[in-house]
């Protein structure tokens, strides 16, 4: 048997089916940073951001992705200019999401959603972001771009009420976003999604990261690669890179847990298949490829119909939302035609 996937229309078989979408080099062709950043209109909309603009080694004019504060304010300012959403913010030690690849994932599942080319807009979408962590990135971008309703879960207090606080100062969010706190440490859905529940489509950034010295070498070796990279391409190394500062933003929910990423998929996806009637598609990023192997192995074992990786690019970087869907390609149409 045959099922159309709902990725560019390619025809892949059920069971183990794998569709490639967005391989050029550019963002999704919807992404609003597919030209770069309008530094002009930024620093305009935040003049903050101004402190942070310079230069960069090539003439252009950039920030210093190196230094936590200026990438937090350039979020803030594209999050005001493109997305209307005001006074964002994370507290220190927490992720700072880069806004082009997040939204990314958001096109790329809005084309998975779409009828006949239709892409959905509107409440009748109800989307699930597991972990959203303090910086709420998918939720407050899928609200604003498509008028999605979102529930948001975390297992962190503290990440979940600072995104209740960003959406005090955004009034019409609240109204399209559910905040729940997930008490059990080892439990993905459970808890979080209700018996009456309807969720159209999944979404998930694993911690990708085995420890808490994994995540931290990991970090060392960004910082130290951009600095090498500066030195080698520019013939004179910059004074103060030896100097940089060790980027660690990310609490432990977000960076790290036990056994890495290919663990939390492998959690997600067993305990996916208690819920096979009730999500539309599940699906996640997936940062190392060699993970997608195993994944398509467990989701066959859950009896998954049909499973599909989307891949991304930005710039040289490549990632990839793993996606499957318990229910028929049939059923599937008649859930997308009732919510249409």
């Amino acid at each position: 048997m045959a099922v159309k996937s709902s990725m560019q229309g390619k025809t892949c078989p059920a069971k183990s089916s794998t569709s490639k979408s967005g391989d050029s080099k550019s963002l999704h062709p919807r992404n609003l940073h597919n030209q770069g950043y309008d530094f002009t209109s930024l620093v305009a909309v935040l003049p903050k951001l101004s402190q942070f603009v310079r230069p960069n080694p090539y003439g252009n004019i950039s920030i210093d992705f190196a230094n936590p504060e200026a990438v937090k304010t350039l979020n803030t300012a594209l999050l005001k200019l493109h997305y209307h959403i005001d006074k964002w913010d994370i507290p220190a030690g927490f992720l700072c999401p880069p806004i082009p690849g997040r939204v990314d994932y958001l096109h790329y599942i809005a084309d998975l959603l779409a009828l006949k080319g239709k892409v959905p807009k509107g409440a009748k979408i109800h989307a699930l972001d597991i972990g959203t962590g303090a910086n709420g990135i998918y939720p407050l971008l899928g609200i604003q771009c498509y008028g999605w309703q979102f529930t948001a879960s975390d297992i962190d207090a503290k990440s979940l009420s600072n995104v209740a606080a960003i959406c005090s100062h955004n009034p019409a969010l609240t109204s399209k976003l559910k905040l729940v706190q997930q008490t059990d440490a080892k439990a993905i859905f459970k808890g979080v999604i209700n018996a009456s529940d309807r969720i159209d489509i999944t979404l998930c950034n694993p911690p990708f990261h085995q420890s808490l010295d994994d995540a931290m070498a990991g970090s060392q070796r960004k910082l130290s690669n951009l600095a090498a990279n500066r030195a080698k391409k520019h013939s004179v190394v910059n004074a103060q890179a030896d100097k940089l500062a060790l980027n660690f933003g990310g609490q432990k929910a977000e960076l790290w847990c036990e056994g890495g990423e290919i663990q939390f998929l492998r959690n997600m996806i067993t305990e996916s298949c208690q819920f096979k009637h009730q999500v539309l598609w599940f699906s996640s990023l997936v940062s190392k490829s060699d993970n997608l192997k195993p994944c398509y192995k467990l989701l066959e074992e859950c009896g998954a119909e049909t499973i599909n990786t989307i891949d991304m690019r930005q710039g040289n970087k490549q990632t990839r939302i793993l996606v499957w869907s318990y229910l028929s390609p049939s059923l599937r149409e008649q859930w997308a035609k009732f919510r249409l």
